[in-house]
């Protein structure tokens, strides 16, 4: 069962980042930065995370990205920047990224709003991405 769960998780992070067979956790950074420290790591992030949650039908994948953006921009984690471009992977518009983070002052305060926009910023350029702003003119 597990290794049908590891494939799984596998299956969705190429479903999520179109990451090809040969390099299938694509721009993901899951854990294998810690192989020296923890090499079980990735095992249970792709199992857990992705073989499991992710895998769990009732939300589309970009539902399911933007409440990740949500939880982190919440918490204020670096991993944003990879679900930000997870995000843009599945169809998500930049505008409905920024909408998501700006929707959020209320709740989790400028500055986590303004550090996430700051990485969103970073990775629209990164990736040659505009956000389109004339609804605001």
């Amino acid at each position: 069962m597990a290794d049908n769960l590891y494939q799984k998780g596998i299956n969705k992070i190429q479903e999520l980042t179109a990451s090809p067979d040969d390099n299938p956790t694509g721009f993901m950074n899951i854990g294998a930065d810690f192989k020296d420290i923890a090499p079980d790591l990735e095992k249970y992030v792709v199992e857990f995370a992705f073989g499991g949650v992710y895998s769990r039908p009732g939300l589309d994948n970009k539902q399911k990205v933007l409440t990740t953006i949500t939880a982190l921009v919440a918490q204020g984690k670096p991993q944003i920047a990879m679900h930000i471009k997870t995000g843009l992977s599945v169809g998500l518009t930049p505008e409905e990224i920024v909408g998501c983070i700006m929707h959020l002052i209320p709740y989790t305060g400028f500055p986590s709003v303004l550090n996430a926009l700051t990485v969103a910023k970073e990775v629209f350029a990164e990736e040659g991405v505009k956000v389109d702003t004339s609804a605001f003119e």
